[in-house]
């Protein structure tokens, strides 16, 4: 049995190894994500404590000591490599007082266990959703009935399940395992010998085929690149700033033009010029103005104050960003996004009239972070 398990957990480890490419740091799923239920049929025989001394032979084969049954079980994985189960199963045993298989005592029982289980390919080679075979050894304790005794017995249980992968919700099972009972499990009572060891209680050993049916979300989403995402808005933000910077100089440079130029018919001042526009940025999805709103209209109130002095016209266009959305909201919210961006210039003394605005639906210009804006410009 060593040689057996130690043969099959070298297996497992090595076709985990096969298949790396796959491979991948994971985030943890809701609670709701990663259920699975699974149904068995399983051969099981029973060594109990009545047996030592009496010189039965001990193969799992003989009639007199095997049997048939079956399991049912639900559970849920917490991580890729991490998992509970309750696993339930019966239904036939043979109490073993006699090594004739004429005489079978036979009785009917089922065991409740909730079993912790350890996904050990995934746990030592790294999650992969394509991976064949899974290795997955597992432990727990809980309590069994001999119905045809009436008697009830604590007990611990431990074995591997094998998952075969057939597909992503359904996969193949062979399991084996062991249950370890109270004494006197069977129903029949102890007739005399030497207890030592295991066989002073009832234990179980059953080899199990069966089927896994994963409900729901059964996969596991990669980790997300914080650092990279981080980095990306980062260089747009530099980016706008650039921007916004570059439009501020070319507001200073031509509001010194104005009040310095001279024109050469009379001496009166230029009255029209051409300027950067100016961004005002938005909330998603609404016509909220976002936390820069107070650096923004410092650029706004300084082009005002240029159209003020030289008697020009605005125009203020609002945008909502392609990615979020559709027309039908897209197109009134950069409406309502350009109102808002006249009404504060109104607010700041500036006729109406002299305002014009446009709309211009979801768009792709930088990105959605920053194509969710109102643009303010000399006409």
């Amino acid at each position: 049995m060593k040689k057996l398990l130690i043969v099959l957990a070298f297996a497992s480890v090595s076709l985990a190894s096969m298949a790396q490419d796959t491979k991948y740091s994971v985030a943890t799923n809701s609670f709701w994500s990663n259920w699975f239920i699974q149904v068995g049929g399983n051969w099981n025989a029973w060594y109990v404590n009545e047996e030592h001394g009496n010189d039965f032979a001990t193969s799992p084969f003989e009639d007199y000591r095997s049997a048939i049954g079956a399991s049912v079980a639900i559970g849920k994985w917490f991580t890729p490599g991490l998992g509970l189960r309750t696993r339930i199963n019966g239904v036939w045993g043979k109490a073993v007082i006699d090594d004739v298989a004429d005489e079978d005592f036979e009785y009917k029982y089922w065991t409740a266990h909730e079993q912790v289980l350890f996904n050990l390919s995934n746990m030592l080679c790294g999650y992969n959703p394509n991976r064949v075979w899974n290795f997955i050894p597992f432990l727990g304790g809980g309590m069994s009935r001999n119905m045809t005794a009436n008697w009830y017995a604590m007990g611990l249980s431990a074995g591997i399940l094998n998952e075969f992968r057939l597909s992503r919700k359904v996969a193949l099972n062979l399991e084996v395992g062991y249950l370890y009972a109270e004494p006197d499990f069977d129903g029949a009572s102890w007739t005399g010998g030497t207890r030592r060891g295991w066989d002073i209680h009832d234990n179980q050993l059953y080899a199990e085929l069966g089927l896994t049916f994963n409900l729901g979300k059964a996969t596991w989403n990669a980790v997300p690149d914080v650092d990279a995402i981080k980095a990306n808005y980062e260089a747009q933000l530099a980016a706008l700033m650039a921007q916004l910077n570059d439009a501020n100089n070319e507001i200073d440079r031509l509001n010194n033009l104005i009040k310095n130029h001279k024109c050469q018919g009379g001496g009166g001042t230029v009255t029209r010029f051409v300027s950067a526009p100016v961004s005002v940025f938005f909330d998603r999805g609404k016509s909220t103005p976002s936390k820069s709103y107070e650096a923004d209209m410092v650029d706004v109130r300084a082009l005002v104050d240029v159209a003020k002095a030289n008697d020009l016209n605005l125009l203020v266009t609002g945008y909502a960003d392609s990615s979020t959305g559709n027309d039908a909201i897209n197109n009134p919210l950069s409406e309502e996004r350009a109102e808002r961006v006249a009404n504060e210039i109104v607010g700041m003394g500036f006729s109406r009239d002299r305002i014009q605005t446009a709309a211009r639906g979801g768009v792709d210009i930088i990105s959605p972070v920053f194509d969710r804006r109102a643009t303010v410009e000399i006409k």
